[in-house]
C-alpha cells in the first residue's frame, strides 16, 4: 500500500450546523499563506495527499470532505443545492484563517466551487488554481420546465432507494472500483485511497460491507439552469491571478459530447482578469492521482 510521505492531521469544525470533517498538513508559519485544497465530485479531502507528498515547500495546508462527502456530516436532505458549497468554504476561512487571503485549489466541481468563490470574496484569495474544472454546458432558460421535472423524478427514484450507492465486500473491492473509473490509479494508490473513500459497515445481516463515504443525494440532478452569464459574472469579479490546469486527456466529450467543448471553455475564461493555463501529460481528469508530481510542481511555481 502507499506510504504517505507527510502525516495529516484530522479535526472537526462545527459549521453551518454540520460537523465539517478537514484534513490539515503542515504548520502556519509567519507570512504564507494557508493553502486550502478542495475536493471534487464524489472524492474527499483525503484525495489530495498524493500532490502534499510531492510538494518540495512544507506548507500548511487545509484540505475539507464538502457536506455529504467523506466524515463530514450529511445534512437532513435529499438535495444537495451549489451554493451551499459557497459559503461552507466562507464558513470554514472564517473558522481556521480569519485574516488574511489563501492560496486556493479546486479540482472537478471543486475548481468550480473556487473559481465562483474568488468572484463571491475576491480579497480572500491570493492565488488560485483550477484543476479540471470546467463548469457545466449552458442550458438555455426554455429547459427549465422539462429540468424541474427531472429533478423531481430523481428525488423520487432517491427515495425509492434507486440511487443507493453500492456497497463493497472489503477495502480490496472499493480499490478495484477505483482502477476500473481510472485506469491510470496504481495499484497502491488505489488501495491507500479506498480505505479513505470508503468504510466499513455493519449490515443488517450482521455481515461487513464497505460503503462509500458519499451520499447518494448528490447523485440527483441539479434543479436549476446553469447559466453561463452568471458564471461569467463571478469570473470577471475575480481579481488574484488563476492558474487553470488541464489533463492531456481531455474528457469532455464522454461527458458532454458536442455540447460544451474545451474550446467553449477557454472561451469563457476570457472573463477571467488574470488567466494562464497549463497542461498535465500523460493523465485524465483524475490527474493529481495520476501525476500529483507534475500537479505539485506547477501548483508551487505557480504559487511562488
Amino acid at each position: 500500500m502507499y506510504q504517505a510521505r507527510r502525516h495529516a492531521e484530522n479535526r472537526f469544525v462545527p459549521l453551518r450546523h454540520l460537523r465539517y470533517h478537514v484534513r490539515t498538513w503542515g504548520t502556519s508559519r509567519p507570512g504564507v499563506p494557508p493553502l486550502v485544497m478542495v475536493h471534487g465530485w464524489m472524492d474527499v479531502g483525503a484525495s489530495w495527499q498524493f500532490v502534499v507528498d510531492a510538494m518540495a515547500q512544507d506548507r500548511f495546508v487545509i484540505a475539507p470532505d464538502w457536506r455529504g462527502f467523506g466524515l463530514t456530516e450529511v445534512p437532513p436532505t435529499d438535495q444537495f443545492w451549489f451554493a451551499d458549497y459557497l459559503a461552507d468554504l466562507d464558513f470554514l476561512l472564517d473558522a481556521l484563517v480569519p485574516e488574511g487571503p489563501v492560496d486556493l485549489v479546486g479540482h472537478s466541481m471543486g475548481g468550480n466551487v473556487a473559481m465562483l468563490y474568488a468572484g463571491v470574496r475576491p480579497q480572500r484569495i491570493r492565488r488560485l488554481a483550477n484543476l479540471e474544472g470546467f463548469g457545466m454546458p449552458a442550458m438555455p432558460a426554455g429547459k427549465a420546465p422539462r429540468r424541474h421535472a427531472q429533478w423531481i423524478d430523481e428525488l423520487k427514484a432517491l427515495e425509492r432507494g434507486e440511487k443507493a450507492l453500492k456497497p463493497y465486500a472489503d477495502a480490496e473491492g472499493v480499490a478495484q472500483r477505483l482502477m476500473r473509473t481510472n485506469p491510470r490509479l496504481p495499484a497502491d494508490k488505489a488501495a491507500w485511497l479506498a480505505r479513505h473513500w470508503a468504510r466499513p459497515v455493519t449490515a443488517a445481516d450482521g455481515s461487513t460491507q464497505w460503503q462509500i463515504l458519499g451520499h447518494a443525494a448528490h447523485k440527483v440532478v441539479g434543479a436549476q439552469v446553469y447559466r453561463v452569464e452568471e458564471a461569467l459574472a463571478h469570473f470577471a469579479a475575480i481579481t488574484a491571478p488563476v492558474l487553470v490546469v488541464e489533463a492531456s486527456d481531455n474528457e469532455m466529450p464522454r461527458w458532454w459530447g458536442d455540447r460544451y467543448t474545451l474550446a467553449e471553455f477557454h472561451e469563457r475564461l476570457r472573463a477571467v482578469p488574470d488567466c494562464r493555463r497549463a497542461l498535465v501529460t500523460d493523465a485524465g481528469h483524475m490527474l493529481h492521482h495520476d501525476q500529483p508530481a507534475q500537479v505539485a510542481r506547477l501548483i508551487e511555481d505557480f504559487l511562488a
